[in-house]
């Protein structure tokens, strides 16, 4: 099989099945093989399904080849109990208590099953609103929200996997600007990412910098009217700030709503790329395209032929899952399979590029993303024909579009640019259509080992070109560009972009050429430099806009408190600029409403000391003490305990903190030490030190053993298309690597984390 060393990591940590010990009791050819057959089985309800074994093959040999990958979920949970298998999930929020928290017990369950969830809080109420029923007055969206925010916190405590969440309110809503700011604090709101649903009236609006109305959903009347281009201003600002709100296109999604009679559509899933109805779901998966090229004479070029074959097997795969799915609810099981949407999107189209050689920023690589994604999206259709004919169009066809267009297709949608997080790990290539982040990082491997991870096509091309060495590969990790590196050729600098190096034009020009030919939209974050300015993004909405987009997700390097990935020296450089912020002192963060840990007696000097120690999905956060009836210091222990506390949650790294307690020596406890061999710690601060550590084993051995039922797709989605799933820091929170903000989601490239999973 072709898996790289980190493309076995990931499976092992995150999808191979595992024992009630947390031992892999699973090979990755096993993996594929349950995947393959689970899927494969279905044909045995459909006319012709005899050959459900050479069927079998084919999808197994489509994903060990790379060739294709299904979202997270399909590899977690197919052939195995839990059997959902979807990644996007979309759910009504009705203007009624009853319907609010149906819609929270709803989401629960979902992400318990390990999807990710999209809401519209446009039909609530504003803030302040009568209330008939009871006389008193509305809470509005946002108050709403925290509660939606502190349910998926709980699940999260004691389920497998984080909650990811998208909430989007129409620009004409009465609660719209405090929803705008609604994150303007990282800490508030975690679980969520935010955008904004843009209506064609108000970009109107915004374009004749007129006024618009505020209409209350509830009543239907015009409450209030504000001038467009401030509204729209302060989404720039917020969004150039820490990268949200996002704004989607609503009018836009609805003129392309394949099943208008059916219904609106009124939001996504978490990371935008799938618009869909309320109680829907849709099953996601992307070809590789890195493996659809051919050689011939000295150049690779797209080998359609193969690309056909491939698109008409996934095809085939995506309807099988939707029958194979054990869905969380069975308003979603009755909605999902009335309209029959899949979608098939693309990983590996930078590397593609670079493997071609055309520059991701340029009119030629334009041309080569609308032929090969039109390629793919009629022949998805083609393929989707075929199954209508032997099973049947999808039910709500005579509500669809394609009743008047007399195109007999067995799903409502077939395409989508989904992110690709993990199962690109897995494939060992670029995610999504986004351009490559790095050419270089350096990979932790063990504990205080590192490895330098290279683009392999870059690689390639730097040992036939005679410029490669690992000094220069070092220094291009650091560097983040080839472009200030007189070491590399410049033909080379100009095919070998990253993120960074594109300007924000390309990156929504490529965004809108995919978007002509997908069925449901692309995930895809537009990434700026520090130095970027409003204007910059101000430009880049109206661009989108102007290109046919359905959404926007932006992040401008550095904006948040918290980097998500820093490149160069760019960090250090601040750091020597003082500033406002500079001059504040550091705050812990609040504690958490929910913690797990352990309470440990531990023999002291002084008699028994018990050690609480805490943790919440960041990290390690509080120690308690209590000494036993023997007396003993209470003060002092107490008070190296709230003090370890507070610099825990201010943000100090716990091995540093063990390694300043650890050691620390009584007089009182080594006399003791001598009689009561029951006693091997050193004094109170070393015992707290020793149960830290426990706690730091403990927690590892949990996160080794968990079933994550998705990552990088649900979002995989796992969430965002800014950074709101309560992690706010620079590094991974689970390897400790840099991560990356890429295709509406945060991915660590190193043991395949997804924020929003």
């Amino acid at each position: 099989m072709k898996f790289t060393e980190n493309a076995l990591k990931v499976l092992k940590k995150r999808y191979l099945a595992k024992d009630e010990n947390g031992n892999v009791i699973e090979t990755p050819e096993e993996l594929f093989e349950r995947v393959a057959r689970t899927i494969a089985e279905v044909d045995r309800n459909y006319p012709g399904g005899d050959n459900v074994d050479d069927l079998a093959k084919r999808f197994y040999d489509m994903m060990t080849e790379l060739d294709f990958m299904p979202n997270s979920p399909t590899l977690m949970n197919a052939g195995r109990p839990l059997g959902q298998l979807s990644a996007c999930f979309v759910l009504p929020v009705g203007d009624s208590m009853e319907e609010i928290f149906d819609a929270i017990k709803y989401a629960a369950i979902i992400h318990k099953s390990g999807g990710g969830t999209g809401f519209s809080f446009s039909r609530l109420r504003p803030k302040g609103a009568t209330v008939r029923t009871t006389g008193g007055v509305a809470s509005g969206p946002v108050s709403f929200m925290k509660v939606f925010n502190s349910a998926t916190e709980a699940v999260k405590q004691g389920g497998t996997r984080r909650g990811a969440n998208m909430g989007i309110l129409r620009v004409d809503h009465p609660d719209i600007l405090e929803f705008i700011q609604c994150k303007k604090d990282n800490n508030d709101i975690t679980n969520f990412n935010i955008s904004v649903g843009i209506t064609e009236k108000f970009m109107d609006a915004v374009e004749k910098d007129e006024y618009y109305p505020l209409v209350d959903p509830h009543t239907k009347r015009i409450v209030k009217t504000l001038r467009a281009r401030e509204v729209f201003d302060l989404i720039i600002d917020m969004a150039w700030n820490n990268g949200e709100p996002g704004i989607v296109f609503l009018d836009r999604m609805n003129e392309k709503n394949p099943t208008p009679e059916v219904g609106e559509i009124e939001s996504t899933n978490p990371c935008g790329e799938q618009p869909l109805l309320p109680y829907e779901s849709c099953n996601l998966g992307s070809i590789n395209l890195l493996n659809m090229l051919k050689k011939v004479e000295e150049r690779y070029e797209v080998d359609y032929e193969k690309l056909r074959r491939v698109v008409f097997d996934a095809v085939h795969f995506l309807d099988n899952v939707i029958d194979a799915n054990n869905y969380p609810l069975p308003q979603i099981d009755e909605m999902t399979k009335a309209n029959r949407k899949i979608g098939l999107g693309v990983m590996g189209f930078a590397d593609m590029l670079y493997k071609i050689g055309i520059p991701y920023n340029s009119e030629e690589a334009l041309k080569i993303a609308g032929k090969v994604m039109g390629f793919i999206d009629k022949t998805s259709k083609d393929a989707s024909i075929e199954l209508a004919k032997k099973r049947g169009v999808f039910p709500n066809w005579e509500k669809s579009i394609y009743k008047e267009m007399n195109l007999p297709l067995r799903n409502a949608t077939t395409t989508t640019i989904a992110p690709t997080g993990t199962i690109s790990i897995i494939a060992g290539v670029s995610s999504g259509i986004e351009p490559v982040f790095a050419l270089a990082f350096v990979r932790k491997v063990l504990d205080n080992d590192e490895l330098l991870d290279v683009n392999p096509i870059f690689k390639e091309t730097a040992v036939k070109r005679g410029f490669y060495s690992e000094s220069l590969m070092r220094k291009i990790s650091t560097a983040g560009s080839l472009k200030d590196l007189d070491e590399v050729p410049e033909d080379v600098k100009n095919i070998f972009v990253t993120a960074l190096d594109i300007d924000p034009y390309w990156h929504i020009s490529m965004q809108a050429e995919f978007q002509k030919h997908v069925d449901n939209a692309v995930s895809k974050t537009v990434n700026f430099r520090y130095e970027a300015t409003k204007d910059d993004v101000r430009k880049t909405y109206t661009l989108a806009y102007k290109l046919g987009c359905k959404g926007v997700t932006i992040y401008r390097d550095g904006s948040r408190d918290t980097q998500v990935l820093n490149i160069g020296n760019r960090d250090s450089e601040k750091k020597n600029e003082p500033t406002d912020e500079d001059q504040k002192s550091v705050v812990p963060r609040e504690r958490p409403q929910i913690t797990r840990g352990i309470t440990e007696k531990v023999r002291v000097g002084c008699g028994n000391l018990y050690i609480t120690v805490n943790y919440d999905e960041n990290g390690i956060c509080e120690v308690f003490t209590n000494v036993g009836r023997a007396g003993g210091c209470p003060s002092q222990s107490e008070a190296t305990a709230r003090l370890t506390s507070i610099a825990l949650r201010s943000g100090i790294d716990v091995k540093e903190l063990v390694g300043q307690l650890k050691g620390i020596r009584c007089l009182s406890t080594i006399r003791q030490k001598e009689r009561d061999k029951r006693i091997n710690v050193l004094s109170c601060p070393d015992a707290i030190a020793r149960v830290i550590e426990k706690v730091m084993d403990m927690k590892d051995e949990e996160e080794s053993i968990e079933e994550v039922s998705m990552t990088s797709e649900d979002c995989d989605c796992d969430v965002d298309t800014k950074e709101g799933s309560g992690i706010h820091t620079s590094v991974c929170p689970e390897c400790g690597s840099k991560i990356e903000h890429e295709s509406g989601c945060v991915i660590c490239p190193n043991c395949g984390y997804s924020k929003c999973g």
